[in-house]
């Protein structure tokens, strides 16, 4: 199915790796011009060599100077926005009670997973505004909707950013600009290897989904193929979610 992205244009931070790598190489194989945002340069350039002619935005999606410049300089050289997928994203402390959990950790995990995309959007709207049609993507995870031991800070902020996006929803209900989250139980990425280990992943007792699944979601999303779809969020969990953990 010819999901009619080419020739359009999208920003994608948190591009250095895991799921926004897949997405913007899954962007660019539509024909999606990009532009990649990460604190991460080198990582960045290697994302950039399989995009064709990517612009590469270094910055900090907590930092607003730098988000500021960065994404009016993406809008600028890509010549105008279809789409922003926001997945930079931090999972903090892990396996760490509140009690134990430190009051910059906990601000840090908000400030990376939720401040950030506000900053990105808040920067990027004019931009979006002027586009025929938008779409805003934002990763968040099963997370939001089930809790894990020991994760209290990233299930909030995932939580957060569902309900962010369902409220941008409605203030643009009368643009052209739709918003909606994209929300995978495990993923293999860098990221998730960290929090539980290489180990983990080598005969997982859970089910387990590729970034360029994720990917593949959020390109759906991003595409017009989606125009009727606003204000949700697609669970990606192996129907996790939907299954009782009550004996009948």
């Amino acid at each position: 199915m010819d999901l009619q992205l080419q020739g359009t244009t999208a920003l994608v931070t948190g591009a250095a790796s895991g799921i926004g790598r897949a997405t913007a190489l899954a962007l660019a194989a539509e024909g999606v011009r990009v532009a990649l945002l990460d604190r991460d340069a080198s990582a960045l350039r290697e994302t950039a060599s399989g995009c064709r002619d990517a612009v590469i935005l270094v910055a900090d999606v907590t930092d607003e100077d730098e988000v500021r410049a960065a994404v009016e300089s993406g809008a600028a050289a890509l010549g105008r926005l279809d789409a922003v997928v926001c997945c930079a994203g931090i999972s903090g402390p892990v396996g760490t009670s509140i009690e134990d959990t430190a009051l910059a950790d906990w601000e840090a995990v908000f400030a990376v997973n939720v401040t950030g995309a506000f900053l990105v959007l808040k920067h990027a709207l004019p931009a979006l505004r002027a586009a025929p049609a938008a779409s805003v993507v934002l990763l968040a995870s099963d997370s939001a909707v089930v809790a894990s031991p020991g994760m209290v800070p990233y299930a909030a902020s995932k939580a957060a950013l569902v309900q962010f996006a369902r409220a941008l929803s409605v203030d643009l209900a009368d643009t052209r600009i739709r918003v909606n989250t994209v929300a995978p139980s495990i993923v293999d990425t860098p990221m998730s290897r960290g929090d539980l280990g290489s180990d983990a992943f080598d005969a997982p007792g859970f089910p387990v989904q590729s970034a360029a699944e994720v990917a593949a979601h959020v390109v759906y999303l991003a595409s017009p193929r989606s125009r009727a779809i606003n204000g949700t969020t697609l669970l990606s969990d192996f129907g996790y979610t939907a299954r009782s953990g009550f004996p009948a």
